[in-house]
């Protein structure tokens, strides 16, 4: 998906879950589980809370929550810095939970990949399948 007006580009992924939203959220929102399924971070869900969500790769990433409605909506800065502006990102990725009968519809946009960073957007697309993979996981084990 492009923007119009921007002409940054967005990759969407949505996967249904077969857990109610407030699990989900919690996925979502607790540090340790999102340790088991994105990365290492000093996440707290409050508005305005700065954080860095550091991958096994030796990469940090600088975020912000910019909005949250528990069990709803969560958005967050993801920047990421680099001498080659072609790597360096800087994006918003928003979740929204919608409750089904049979569990959660979450779907998840990350906003903001310019037109010369293909790669990154190609690999973000497969990386939040990979991520969402982990998430199913992660609430199969986790304490209900």
């Amino acid at each position: 998906m492009t923007d119009a007006a921007t002409g940054t580009r967005t990759v969407v992924v949505e996967r249904e879950f077969p857990f109610p939203p407030d699990r989900l959220w919690r996925a979502l929102t607790q540090p340790h589980l999102i340790e088991a399924w994105l990365m290492k971070n000093d996440f707290r869900p409050e508005v305005g809370h700065r954080f860095n969500l550091r991958g096994d790769w030796g990469g940090v990433l600088d975020c912000e929550v910019l909005a949250l409605e528990p069990n709803r909506t969560l958005a967050y800065s993801w920047n990421h810095a680099h001498d080659d502006p072609a790597y360096a990102l800087n994006s918003v990725v928003t979740f929204t939970l919608t409750p089904t009968e049979t569990g959660t519809h979450l779907r998840m946009e990350q906003a903001g990949f310019r037109a010369d960073q293909r790669q990154a957007f190609g690999g973000a697309g497969a990386g939040w399948r990979q991520f969402f993979e982990n998430l199913e996981q992660t609430l199969a084990q986790a304490d209900r």
